[in-house]
């Protein structure tokens, strides 16, 4: 169950960098595009991703690119009771250790899942610059679980935002333990940046996030 998870939080990395880029497109044909074209890439090169990790890393770090709102998201994470006494450089280096911590403990997932069935389902028109997609993944077990994508619309360009997996908001989910950590770290913000990795690896691990 927490493979089925980590696929869903892997697939919404690699969405990012899509939705930034494809702004002639509706929230639901990026994500039917966005999968199409992961589940592509993953049929054709996953067993050399298997052999070498690095490079299976480096191909979900080329999908993001430069485009994705990495300081939105770090800063949500952070929210606005830390990240206004940031500097420039704790948020980038929040972004850098979120992303990498994502894609080494979440990306994994993408290698065992074996496509049983993904289906994006018809959505609402985008209203006053926001849109949910609503997706549904078919486990390996048969069960069908729901997953919406919370966008906005930013400088002309699709982005998402959020991701809710079977009712659990994942967005909220590290924003609370972000604040969990500054408290045990006495706000000590750099040592919690830096153990940014461990928290991540914690809950991939312990399944915090599942159906």
């Amino acid at each position: 169950m927490k493979c089925f998870t980590h696929f869903i939080i892997a697939l919404t990395v690699a969405l990012l960098s899509v939705l930034a880029l494809a702004e002639d497109s509706t929230p639901q044909q990026i994500v039917q595009a966005t999968t199409d074209r992961l589940l592509a890439d993953l049929a054709a090169n996953k067993e050399h991703y298997r052999q070498d990790n690095e490079a299976f890393y480096q191909a979900l770090n080329g999908i993001l690119g430069d485009v994705i709102d990495a300081e939105g998201i770090a800063k949500s994470v952070m929210t606005v009771k830390y990240s206004k006494d940031a500097t420039t450089e704790q948020i980038h280096r929040f972004e850098e250790n979120f992303k990498r911590s994502l894609l080494s403990f979440y990306g994994k997932a993408l290698l065992e899942y074996n496509n049983n069935g993904i289906r994006v389902l018809p959505s609402a028109a985008p209203d006053a610059g926001r849109a949910s997609v609503k997706m549904e993944v078919t486990g390996s077990n048969g069960t069908i679980y729901p997953v919406t994508y919370s966008m906005v619309e930013v400088n002309g360009a699709w982005r998402l935002r959020n991701v809710i997996i079977n009712g659990i908001n994942v967005g909220k989910l590290f924003r609370d333990q972000f604040s969990s950590s500054m408290q045990q770290n006495k706000g000590d913000l750099d040592k919690t940046i830096n153990d940014w990795g461990q928290v991540v690896a914690k809950t991939a691990s312990s399944g915090q996030i599942k159906p």
